[in-house]
């Protein structure tokens, strides 16, 4: 079938769009059970940073396609800027390899521009990587580090933001509404001048670690947040780093590296830029943790 005969249409968020987006996720990934109405709505509609942006292929009234950016906040080369996170793209089993996920994705990006996004990052294994990066205009900016370590993360004092090529900006209610993740939740506890976030994923262990100033948070308000974000018991003794540290000030002593053999999916930071003052991220300058993305 060509996709001449199709039609195409930003998405929508009332509740029977949410279930027909659960209906395609689970026909796409029958082993995944995240994906229900209240996820998405959690999802594509209560993000404080705004309403998720993308568009959906239809053929006739069957759901071809589907692809979603969510909005953020973060810094970019000095600037506090509003970003997207490139996320959730399924494509039917009957409309695979006819090239919608790029169709859609560069219809989401053009509508972003035209709202006014700075640019789209997002996190990609080695099998989808170079299709960002050859169809979608991307930048491989660096693989994410894997660690695994007890204790805090034990890095240089913190550069400001405003000098770091990528950090995202985390208001108090945008963490709160990402502690209230309703598949799988994000503890946090307050100490020594950080916050210190941490989820495990379904059926492990060993649990995702981050970790977060404390001074450039309103701590009354974030306090607010503890009916939803309560610290837990952690699993393990042994804490998992995926993401990136500036390489200015980053010591990963008590952190050792998990070889690349034994990762299941090496992960990699892609970002493509909507501002012409920005050509793309200095990979030596990156702040960035399983809080700023969507694997836990």
């Amino acid at each position: 079938m060509s996709t001449n005969a199709l039609s195409f249409a930003p998405i929508r968020t009332d509740a029977a769009a949410l279930a027909r987006y659960g209906e395609l996720f689970k026909a796409c990934f029958p082993m995944t059970d995240k994906f229900t109405p209240r996820y998405l709505a959690w999802l594509y509609v209560d993000n404080p940073d705004g309403q998720a942006v993308g568009y959906d292929a239809w053929d006739g009234d069957k759901l071809a396609a589907h692809y979603v950016c969510i909005p953020a906040r973060a810094w970019i080369e000095g600037l506090e800027v509003p970003v997207l996170l490139s996320l959730n793209t399924a494509t039917h089993p009957d409309y695979q390899g006819k090239g919608l996920f790029t169709k859609l994705a560069a219809m989401s990006f053009e509508a972003g521009a035209a709202q006014g996004f700075d640019g789209v990052y997002g996190v990609a294994n080695a099998n989808s990587t170079p299709g960002f990066v050859r169809k979608l205009g991307f930048q491989l900016v660096r693989p994410l580090e894997a660690r695994v370590g007890v204790g805090g993360l034990r890095h240089a004092p913190k550069a400001p933001p405003a000098s770091l090529s990528f950090e995202r900006s985390w208001s108090p209610a945008a963490l709160r509404w990402r502690c209230a993740n309703p598949h799988n939740p994000v503890f946090m506890k307050k100490g020594g001048g950080k916050l210190r976030f941490h989820a495990a994923a379904s059926g492990h262990k060993l649990p995702a670690y981050a970790e977060l100033e404390a001074d450039g948070i309103a701590l009354p308000e974030f306090e607010q947040m503890r009916g939803q974000a309560q610290a837990a018991p952690m699993l393990s003794p042994l804490r998992l780093f995926i993401g990136l540290a500036p390489d200015a000030g980053s010591s990963y002593w008590n952190y050792a590296s998990i070889p690349m053999s034994l990762r299941p999916s090496p992960l990699n930071l892609i970002y493509r830029s909507f501002a012409p003052r920005v050509g793309g991220l200095d990979p030596a300058r990156i702040a960035f943790s399983f809080l700023d993305f969507d694997a836990y």
